[in-house]
């Protein structure tokens, strides 16, 4: 009976399908006493994931610049292909924030936390039909690392000091210090698995759907892959996924019924949305936040003066309330969010001081400033906005500020790490190693402030392997500081997930690490009955 339970437990939660729980069951001999009460007529019939049909995907987040290299994944549309629909990681986000194994079966750790061991699944082959083993592993990892590597993950892989093959199903990462979140690590979108060989470019990886057709910055379509090595995934025939960019163009495609999901709505449509009949809006409140970054290598950035004067002329509140229309909380300039483990509650919050901003603008020898500042809403939805509002709260603080709207075409490869000053949008990460180690260690490839300082990157890898939780969270919390203090990213709010969709699209309890389900939506999501 204790197996019993336990299988509809896992059930229940969405964890195992009703054709494996039935498996399952018959195998333990349990099938004819169990089958009449987890099923009972019409319910499961009108309750639980059905497969087939197409899922049809307006998204906004796509370039023409996209290339489906793991390596450098920059935004939605093809974050949600390759690691939402074509690959797999060695781990994954479930729904409770949770580090699961996903190609990986089981792992462990030794006591210091700087030796880890996975053991793989068996019987999982690629799109080209190989079976993936312990050397597509290591190769797959080993794309990101190396000085010649230019892969975004760089950084995070950077304390793999070595990886070992014990055996055909088995892996041995050695670290260059210990890494109490590195089961998170490995949970990066760009880590998915390739077969040996392979860079990802051609499509091939040992996700749920096979790639059919892609156009960078217009469309793919992908189908369901039969060979994929659990059944409780993947419940379209197919998906297709539009390049929708402009946000009232997708949202007037899911109203007139041209798509079934759209992502990062407008939030000013969002209360006629709602009233919509057959229409529902999907929420997640997680890590997502909006950041102006300044480089911090470039004049008049590289003096923190100007940078916390630019800090303090900026009006979150009324950030929050009008561009955001109540949908975000304000931020406090560095990118832990609320959710985090290690949050650093107790940091004053910054609120808007034209008064201090002029303060710190004689510190740097100026009276007054003048700077540009480039924004579009590929950015974020209401970046512009956001800018043009930046602009009339610093003009009190004698700061003029020239929003230069760019093309939302392009704007991740053509503006963002290249514009000294611009509007960056962040899913943000569900541990804080992660989010330093990706976007503010002094060697990371998306440092976008282009941010060196010594005394973090101390903490960054102290932090990493400290076991004692009050003194890792009070190197976290200085971390927090510092990059507040003394950091070249703005962080004005932290911003809600939320998609619209279909009514007839079900869901369980999304997980909130990235956009759309942690990117995996069409894997996770059906159509109902």
């Amino acid at each position: 009976m204790h197996a019993l339970k336990e299988l509809e437990t896992q059930l229940e939660k969405g964890r195992i399908s009703r054709r494996e729980f039935m498996r399952r069951a018959a195998t333990l001999g349990l099938a004819l006493a169990v089958a009449p009460s987890m099923f009972p007529l019409g319910a499961q019939a009108a309750q639980g994931p059905k497969r087939g049909g197409r899922l049809r995907v307006g998204m906004g987040g796509a370039s023409t610049t996209d290339t489906l290299s793991p390596a450098v994944m920059t935004d939605m549309m093809i974050q949600t292909l390759v690691y939402g629909q074509l690959g797999n990681s060695l781990m994954e986000i479930d729904n409770e924030g949770r580090a699961v194994p996903e190609l990986a079966e089981s792992y462990e750790a030794s006591a210091d936390a700087a030796t880890w061991v996975f053991r793989l699944r068996k019987g999982v082959t690629f799109h080209n039909g190989k079976t993936m083993t312990a050397d597509d592993v290591i190769h797959s990892i080993n794309l990101h690392r190396g000085e010649k590597s230019t892969s975004a993950a760089k950084a995070i892989v950077k304390p793999i000091k070595e990886i070992v093959k014990e055996d055909a199903y088995t892996v041995r990462m050695e670290l260059a210090s210990p890494n109490a979140d590195f089961p998170y690590i490995l949970t990066d979108y760009h880590l998915v698995i390739v077969p040996e060989g392979h860079d990802g470019t051609d499509g091939i990886f040992t996700g749920v759907y096979r790639l059919k057709a892609f156009e960078p910055g217009v469309r793919s379509l992908t189908v369901r892959n039969a060979d994929y090595f659990r059944d409780d995934r993947g419940w379209f025939d197919e998906v297709e996924t539009l390049a929708i960019n402009d946000i009232n163009a997708r949202t007037n495609a899911l109203k007139t019924g041209q798509v079934d999901l759209i992502n990062r709505c407008e939030l000013k449509t969002l209360r006629f949305l709602e009233r919509t009949p057959g229409l529902q809006l999907i929420k997640q409140t997680g890590y997502r936040h909006y950041t102006f970054a300044m480089h911090t290598d470039a004049a008049p950035y590289a003096d923190n003066n100007v940078r916390m004067a630019l800090k303090h002329a900026v009006d979150r509140e009324q950030l929050v309330k009008t561009v955001f229309r109540g949908y975000a909380v304000v931020g406090n300039d560095h990118p832990i969010s609320t959710g985090n483990r290690y949050h650093a509650g107790d940091l004053p919050q910054r609120v808007y001081d034209p008064d201090k901003a002029k303060h710190y603008l004689k510190k740097a020898g100026m009276d007054n400033l003048k700077v540009g500042l480039h924004v579009a809403d590929a950015a974020f939805p209401g970046a512009v906005d956001a800018g043009v509002l930046f602009k009339e709260s610093a003009a009190k603080a004698g700061i003029d500020l020239n929003v230069v709207r760019e093309p939302n075409d392009g704007y991740w490869s053509n503006v963002w790490l290249k514009k000294p000053f611009c509007a960056v949008f962040w899913g943000g990460r569900v541990t804080e190693d992660m989010m330093f180690s990706t976007a503010y260690a002094d060697n990371a490839a998306w440092n976008d402030t282009n941010w060196k300082h010594k005394r973090f990157n101390e903490l960054l890898v102290s932090a990493r392997g400290e076991l004692d939780e009050a003194r890792r969270k009070q190197q976290y919390g200085e971390m927090q500081r510092l990059v507040r203090d003394e950091g070249g990213v703005i962080i004005p709010v932290f911003g809600m997930d939320i998609a619209a969709a279909s009514s007839k699209i079900g869901l369980n309890k999304p997980a909130v690490n990235w956009e759309l389900d942690g990117f995996r939506c069409a894997q996770r999501w059906w159509f109902k009955a």
